[in-house]
């Protein structure tokens, strides 16, 4: 009975495996085991397509990217083909780029050079970059800026300018005879925070005054200067007999103090408020209008909750490409500027000003301060009535702003640009080269071979051993 349950409960126990297939002759012969080719399982088949989607969005993204940073490089590389007299300097652009909010200006910095450097590169264009760590340093440099400006001009100022090594530097040249290449020049702005802080220091610095405001005079309560005395005292100080207290330090010590209070001070304070504009009134040297500028987008986003936008973005790095090289293109090329458009009801008053943010300064890149980190939206404890400035409107006044231009592109660079793109045309003045193979672009690249042009550049040297014997 024990013998029938069993071999009924496992009909195929007592039967023999079957033999493993003999391998494939031809492995057999090489050496090789016998492969055996089965389909992975349930849990190793969602791991292979999703890392393979991704990867494979990542490298499609990035491909396009390159595609299209390609195709505006190629638009503007005639420019750093066209002759240079040696009494010229290269056209100049001014880059202003600052710390975004919550973040530090590594992020701008990195952002700078992956998107906007590589299409002033192959136009061999020179810039200047206007940095700021801080809320308030663009706007401060850009208003001194145009105050230097002003003053060079003519105007009458108090402010004694102290020597510099740019002063220097522009004043040999001068001497030497060097001028500016001819042509309009451009400013560049990347970033929703950095083009508020420019807009606010055109405005400051074409109609504040040129000497700085008086500081009012803050007296200190006697508790708080007896708790100082103390604590200089406390720390190495000694009181004289007057009460005072004389600290006994290096030289060296003081001048390394003073440099790290101004390094903390923060940026200097603004000159003229929104609220006065009206009032002012315009310098002579005052330009019709002013050069182009470009404001570039910088869509930066903090949290661990925004990973889903940020994967987004990661993966679609190609649009902003397209987006910030056009814009770049424009600049560069300097082809075709227009008035920023402006819908607001104005009288016929040239003082007026608005502050609705209806004109297009006032609504370009808006969608960024959505995405801004929380903290910035919150008040300063320690100075709860200081003026925020990424904070606050845009306030334009309509003789500045009507004054403003930004740089697009014409419709025949647009048209050139997507013939471009089609591999339809190259630089202008040359014709494409033929197409490198993707084993021959790698051995260039990883091995030791090189490409057509830089041995046609290569010099040929003569061979010293085939020389005469006499």
């Amino acid at each position: 009975m024990a013998d029938s349950s069993t071999s009924g409960a496992n009909p195929g126990a007592g039967q023999p495996k079957a033999a493993p297939r003999p391998p494939n002759p031809v492995f057999k012969m090489m050496g090789m085991p016998n492969i055996r080719m089965k389909l992975p399982s349930r849990n190793w088949m969602i791991f292979f397509t999703i890392t393979g989607s991704f990867a494979g969005a990542v490298i499609y993204d990035r491909r396009e990217k390159r595609r299209s940073q390609q195709k505006w490089c190629e638009l503007v590389s005639h420019i750093a083909n066209e002759p240079l007299g040696v009494d010229q300097m290269r056209r100049k652009l001014t880059i202003y780029l600052a710390a975004p909010p919550g973040d530090g200006l590594r992020v701008a910095r990195d952002h700078f050079k992956e998107y906007v450097k590589p299409i002033l590169t192959a136009a061999a264009l020179d810039y200047t970059v206007v940095e700021g760590r801080r809320e308030g340093e663009v706007r401060a440099s850009t208003a001194e800026t145009i105050r230097k400006l002003r003053r060079k001009a003519g105007e009458h100022s108090s402010v004694v300018e102290e020597p510099s090594v740019e002063s220097a530097v522009l004043d040999m040249r001068e001497r030497m005879g060097i001028k500016d290449e001819s042509g309009p020049k451009g400013d560049l702005v990347i970033g929703r925070h950095t083009w508020k802080e420019y807009v606010r220091g055109l405005h400051e610095g074409w109609l504040g005054p040129l000497d700085p405001p008086s500081q009012p005079i803050v007296e200190k309560p006697i508790v708080e200067s007896l708790e100082e005395t103390l604590k200089d005292t406390a720390g190495g100080d000694t009181p004289s007999d007057d009460g005072s207290a004389t600290t006994e330090q290096k030289p060296d010590e003081g001048e390394k103090k003073e440099e790290k209070r101004s390094k903390f001070a923060g940026p200097a304070p603004a000159y003229i408020s929104p609220a006065a504009y009206s009032e002012a009134h315009l310098p002579s040297s005052l330009p019709q209008t002013f050069d182009g500028s470009a404001p570039i987008e910088f869509p930066h986003i903090l949290g661990f909750l925004n990973t889903p936008i940020r994967l987004y973005r990661y993966l679609n790095q190609r649009h902003l490409a397209e987006n910030i090289g056009r814009d770049v293109a424009a600049l560069v090329l300097a082809a075709h500027t227009r008035p920023y458009q402006d819908s607001s009801p104005l009288t016929d008053d040239s003082l007026a000003e608005y502050t609705q943010g209806t004109a297009e300064q006032q609504t370009v890149l808006e969608l960024e301060e959505k995405e801004w980190h929380k903290s910035v939206h919150k008040p300063d404890e320690h100075n709860p009535d200081k003026e925020r400035e990424w904070l606050a409107n845009i306030v334009l006044d309509q003789r500045i702003a009507s004054r403003m231009q930004r740089a697009i592109l014409s419709p025949e660079d647009e048209a050139r640009a997507q013939r471009v793109g089609a591999k339809e045309e190259y630089i202008l003045g040359q014709e494409r080269p033929a197409p490198v193979p993707f084993w021959q672009r790698m051995w260039i690249k990883y091995g030791y071979g090189e490409d057509e042009e830089t041995l046609r550049r290569k010099p040929i040297l003569p061979n010293v051993e085939d020389g005469d014997d006499n």
